[in-house]
């Protein structure tokens, strides 16, 4: 009967395409959870609660875990995707600078560098199908001193070992004539960089995958899995009951997913899930940091003062303070870069991160602009939003790659690992997902 319920509700979601919060209670219930004590593990409980078998689980529901479900589900999967949010793209995806990246910063033949060049093609080519607004309106970065010049000439370099085409450095004179407000020695041209709207990237992944038989099931959070021979059970938990927690109690879960293929691409939380997983060898998971980075708008201005992105050389942590443009014209400054620590598994699960923007803030913002923009004038930047970005380097270290894991990393079938897809995860989701169904698909 309880396999028929849960069977049905794949099936048949309601009208928010959200599994009811009715069902893991009831099945709670008929199994008497209420009886276990407080000194059961969290294996033990999760051996007593119900169990269901499922093909595909993806696990977060940002924009590369969309992408990655709606990939599965075009390729004739039953996808289930869990998020502990109310709604998809809560955190990083909607917290960002909404570019598209050409794929210049990266280490040639590293997955950033691939999966961005492959997945800015794929990207454009989705949002002009799919009538996504987007722009490709170009990008300028720019050395704003002569001891500049040879990092400009580096990154140059770099972007056409990656594949990418039509880079040009100019000189101060035509960047000038491109962006009268533009202060540069020199600038690298990137035509092929641009903007989108993410919010409505991944509404039309959300439809395109619910259309192939994927449900999504929101405020369902995993909270653990453990192992049990060559299979993982994922334990999930309503993500209400982790919200009134008591950490003298034990996290115990209150149903048990056992599927063939499971993506674990929860962005923030990625690295404190995978360490919660019973029987996965803790030194496949590599140590996360978080780089927490603030946005400024510029007001009192009628006429935006830049057409191109505009990017400074990459700075420790992040690309530097650039001005980003969305498609309404709007002008934005950021992000800096801002080392957190301290963040337990739960609040990182339910993405209880510090978001606000305070107004003193903007006094480093102004001096770092104006290398680039030496007309901004005090008073014009206002407190915008801040995002989190989960690395997988922290302060003073080399920048690292992305780490897609799965078997042949961890030893467990069927597990897949996205650890540290910050940027640039937006401009390469759907390689990502075209990646991660390529090869750990059977």
């Amino acid at each position: 009967m309880m396999k028929y319920a849960f069977e049905c509700l794949l099936r048949k979601r309601n009208s928010r395409g959200i599994l009811p919060s009715s069902l893991i209670r009831c099945i709670a219930q008929k199994k008497n959870l209420c009886s276990q004590t407080q000194t059961q593990t969290q294996r033990e409980t999760a051996r007593t609660v119900p169990r269901e078998s499922v093909e595909c689980v993806v696990i977060g529901a940002g924009v590369v875990g969309l992408a990655v479900a709606r990939e599965l589900a075009l390729r004739g999967r039953q996808v289930l995707v869990l998020d502990s949010a109310p709604t998809f793209g809560t955190a990083t995806s909607s917290r960002n600078s909404e570019v598209i990246h050409a794929g210049i910063y990266y280490p040639p033949n590293s997955l950033k560098a691939i999966l961005c060049v492959r997945g800015r093609e794929m990207l454009y080519k989705y949002c002009s199908e799919h009538n996504i607004p987007h722009k490709q309106i170009g990008k300028l970065i720019v050395a704003t001193g002569a001891s500049e010049i040879p990092k400009l000439d580096d990154l140059m370099n770099r972007g056409i070992q990656n594949g990418v085409d039509g880079l040009r450095k100019i000189e101060a004179s035509e960047a000038k004539r491109m962006e009268p407000e533009l202060q540069c020695v020199k600038a690298l041209l990137s035509p092929a960089s641009g903007i989108v709207d993410t919010h409505s990237l991944m509404l039309s992944l959300v439809g395109e995958a619910e259309s192939h038989r994927t449900t999504f099931s929101y405020n369902s959070t995993v909270i653990g899995a453990h192992l049990e021979g060559n299979r993982i059970y994922l334990h999930v938990s309503e993500t209400k009951h982790l919200e009134n927690w008591n950490v003298r109690n034990l996290l115990l879960p209150e149903l048990v997913l056992i599927p063939e293929l499971v993506v674990n691409s929860t962005g923030l939380s990625a690295t404190a899930l995978a360490n919660r997983f019973d029987g996965l060898h803790s030194g496949v998971v590599p140590s996360g940091y978080y780089a927490r980075g603030c946005y400024f708008t510029l007001s009192n201005t009628r006429i935006r003062p830049f057409n191109h992105l505009i990017y400074p050389i990459p700075e420790d942590g992040g690309l530097g303070v650039h001005v980003t443009l969305d498609l309404d014209g709007q002008v934005r400054f950021g992000p800096d870069v801002e080392w957190i620590e301290g963040i337990d598994d739960i609040s990182s699960f339910l993405n209880r991160f510090d978001y606000s923007v305070c107004v003193n803030r903007s006094k480093r913002f102004y001096p770092e602009i104006r290398k680039y923009y030496p007309n901004l004038k005090d008073g014009s930047l206002e407190p915008g939003y801040a995002g989190i970005r989960p690395k997988l380097s922290g302060p003073r270290q080399s920048p690292v790659d992305f780490l897609i894991q799965g078997e042949d990393a961890h030893g467990v079938p069927g597990l897949v690992n996205l650890f540290g897809i910050e940027s640039p995860g937006l401009t390469s989701s759907l390689a990502i997902a075209e990646h991660v169904a390529a090869r750990y698909l059977k």
